[in-house]
Formats: structure tokens, sequence, C-alpha cells
């Protein structure tokens, strides 16, 4: 279902797009925020909504950023083409983040949100 663009929604290039509006995948390792250990909050680069807090971050040592829960209420998650994942997308513009997985035992939550950097802008704590 296509949805016009917000006008408040920030301008995205080319490969933002491919990954954020056309659901792409950045190249595992390649990422901004893969190794971040700063304290703050990881927002929709999109529309800014913010999804995952740096306390839920863990290295998952996948080649992405890796989260164990998100915020509440931002993220939604949807079957993938695939029929074998569960894409993740920003419950306010409907961004794509990427996909969680559930069953792999790195915490105690036991769930992994496998983020594209490039979706995410992170604002650090003051």
């Amino acid at each position: 279902m296509a949805r016009a663009a917000d006008p408040a929604w920030r301008t995205l290039t080319k490969q933002e797009e491919a990954v954020i509006v056309h659901r792409g995948t950045e190249r595992p390792f390649s990422g901004e925020y893969e190794h971040t250990t700063a304290r703050g909050t990881y927002s929709c680069k999109r529309c800014g909504a913010a999804l995952y807090r740096s306390d839920d971050k863990f290295d998952a040592r996948c080649g992405w950023p890796s989260f164990d829960q998100e915020i509440e209420g931002a993220v939604k998650r949807l079957p993938d083409e695939d029929g074998e994942r569960v894409e993740i997308r920003c419950a306010r513009c409907d961004a794509h983040l990427g996909h969680v997985f559930r069953g792999e035992r790195f915490t105690s939550r036991n769930t992994r949100h496998c983020v594209n950097s490039i979706s995410l802008v992170f604002v650090p704590l003051p």
C-alpha cells in the first residue's frame, strides 16, 4: 500500500531510500551504528520517532546493530515476503528497519532486532 510522503519526513538519499522505502539491506559490518556503545536513543531516520534505547542494544556479532527490545509501540512486525522472517518497520511512518528473530538466546529476552544503521539516527544523552 503506497502512502504519500509526509512533508515533515526527512528527505532521503538514494541509498537510504533503497533500504527504508524499498526494504533493502545495507551490507553487513558497514553500518554507522554497529559498534556504537554511547548512551542515548535510536530514532527513525525518516520520521524521527524514537525506536530503541541504547540500554537494549547488544553485540550479536551479526554485522548490524542489534536490540532485544523496542520502545513500546514504536515498531510493528510483519511477515516478510520470503515467508520465513519477520520484518520490522517504524510504526509511525512504515520505514523498513530490518528483521526480528526469536530463540537465538543472545539475551534473556531471547529476541534480536537486527536493524539497518541507515534506517536510524542516534540521539546521544546530554
